[in-house]
């Protein structure tokens, strides 16, 4: 965890993949940011989660009010978020959006799938990056066609990006619950980095960018 911004209102943080953003049922999972946080800065609140295998930039209040207030930004679509991920296959077209209603897996939690009777509305904007320099962990003699991509979330659903990309035919690489267990093994971790967040500030309402460099 690596602070990027401190002030008395609130923090912005660089979670690492691998760290859950809030504690998990049971004593073996109550390692987390948000305590790591509250132990260095008593009284810092969650206001968003980054899945536990998704690295990059999370933002936390320092209290209840200005919780409330980051809170009520999220809602209102003022705060941005970008991603970039590594996902499976060749995709055409250099830009394009994904507009598939999701909800809850109730029998295979904590999966989420598209669902259009029951799904909430949702949507994620993605566009294709140049050539990166990321190599699968794969057999030299079985070629393995990925794509970079850049991805904006405009909803805030649960794995939101994961299943959009798994129901377009491109699951993120190493994807534990969307990817086949071929694409999992490409990769060590999950391919998906939280790299670019820009918020009013909830005192002064000034605009504030931060960028995380993706680290794979």
């Amino acid at each position: 965890m690596t602070p990027l911004f401190i002030d008395e209102h609130l923090l912005v943080l660089d979670k690492p993949a691998g760290l859950l953003a809030v504690p998990g049922r049971g004593p073996d999972k109550q390692d987390c940011l948000s305590s790591r946080a509250q132990a260095l800065w008593p009284g810092a609140l969650i206001v968003h989660r980054l899945d536990m295998a998704t690295s990059g930039l999370l933002v936390m209040a320092r209290g209840l009010p200005v919780q409330r207030a980051l809170s009520l930004a999220f809602e209102q679509r003022r705060v941005h978020k970008r991603y970039q991920a590594v996902v499976a296959g060749a995709l055409a077209e250099p830009e394009g959006s994904i507009d598939l209603p999701l909800m809850i897996d109730w029998l295979n939690r904590p999966r989420s799938i598209v669902h259009q009777q029951h799904g909430k509305p949702s949507l994620t904007r993605w566009r294709r990056l140049a050539a990166a320099p990321w190599q699968p962990d794969a057999p030299a003699d079985r070629p393995v066609i990925t794509t970079r991509l850049e991805l904006e979330p405009v909803t805030g659903r649960t794995h939101q990006l994961r299943v959009h990309l798994q129901a377009i035919g491109h699951p993120i690489v190493g994807d534990p619950l969307y990817a086949t267990s071929e694409q999992q093994g490409w990769s060590g971790r999950l391919l998906l980095h939280a790299c670019e967040l820009s918020l009013p500030h909830p005192a002064s309402g000034q605009t504030l960018s931060f960028h995380s460099p993706c680290p794979f």
